[in-house]
C-alpha cells in the first residue's frame, strides 16, 4: 500500500475556509473597515486560483505561497475601490495562519491502529507525500510513524512528487511490488486517483468529511472510504 500523509492520515491542510475565517477573527481589529469575513473571503479565492495553476514548487514554499495568498487577497479589496491594508499586516496573518495549521493539525481516529494492523498482516506499506523536507519529515517525527512505513517517501527529500509517474514507480520499486499488486490511498483526485490508475494501481480516495465526489468529476475511483480503518479485513 502506498499511503498520502496529509488529510489522509493527518488532519492538516482541509477546510481551509474555515481556518482563514478563524484566523482572519484573530486580526479583526486591524482589518476595518473590512470585516474578517470579507478579507478570509479575498484570501482564500486568491488561493485557489494560485494554487489551481501553481508550479510544483511551491509546494516546497508553503509559508511563502501562503504570504503572495494574503497580499493578493488584500489587493483585491483594495482594487475594489475599498480602503488599502498593509503588506506587514497580509504577512503576519499568513504567518499566524500557518502556525494555526499545525497548532490544529491531528492523527484521524484510528489511523495509527490501522496502519498498524495492516503492517501486522504483512502487508508492505510506503508513505507518500509531497511538501518540504524539513516540514514533512517534522511531521513524520511528531506523530510517531517513522517506524509504521517499509519506506517514507517525502518530495522535499526525494526531488519529485506525485503526480510524476516515477513517485509511484519508485515507491513500489523500494517496497519491492508490482502495480498489479499495489494499492493507493490519498484524498487527492489527481495524485491519488487518475495518475495510480493509469499506471495499473488499484486506487482508494479518501473522503474524510463525506462530501462525495465533485459536481461534473469524471473521475472513478476503485474505491471510497472515509478512514483507513475500512481497509481491514472484515
Amino acid at each position: 500500500m502506498l499511503i498520502d500523509l496529509d488529510d489522509t492520515i493527518l488532519s492538516a491542510y482541509g477546510r481551509p475556509e474555515i481556518a482563514w475565517h478563524t484566523v482572519a477573527g484573530e486580526f479583526a481589529r486591524e482589518l476595518a473597515p473590512f470585516s474578517p469575513g470579507e478579507v478570509a473571503t479575498a484570501v482564500l479565492a486568491f488561493a485557489r486560483n494560485f494554487w489551481a495553476t501553481a508550479e510544483p514548487a511551491w509546494r516546497l514554499k508553503l509559508g511563502e505561497a501562503r504570504r503572495l495568498s494574503a497580499k493578493g487577497g488584500f489587493a483585491a479589496l483594495a482594487a475594489g475601490g475599498h480602503a488599502t491594508l498593509s503588506d506587514d499586516l497580509a504577512i503576519r496573518i499568513a504567518d499566524r495562519f500557518t502556525a494555526y495549521r499545525e497548532e490544529e493539525m491531528f492523527v484521524f481516529p484510528g489511523a495509527h491502529e490501522a496502519i498498524d494492523k495492516l503492517k501486522a498482516l504483512g502487508v508492505k506499506l510506503a508513505l507518500v507525500t509531497n511538501g518540504a523536507a524539513d516540514t514533512q519529515r517534522a511531521k513524520v517525527e511528531r506523530f510517531e510513524l517513522a517506524h509504521r512505513f517499509d519506506h517514507i517517501q517525502i518530495e522535499g527529500e526525494h526531488g519529485f512528487g506525485k503526480p510524476e509517474e516515477r513517485a509511484y514507480r519508485h515507491a513500489m520499486a523500494a517496497l519491492g511490488v508490482a502495480a498489479s499488486d499495489t494499492w493507493m490511498i490519498g484524498d487527492n483526485l489527481e495524485w491519488e486517483v487518475v495518475v495510480p490508475q493509469r499506471l495499473g494501481i488499484y486506487a482508494i480516495w479518501m473522503d474524510v468529511h463525506g462530501d462525495g465526489l465533485p459536481e461534473g468529476s469524471t473521475v472513478k475511483p476503485d474505491r471510497i472510504i472515509r478512514s483507513l480503518t475500512e481497509l481491514l479485513p472484515g
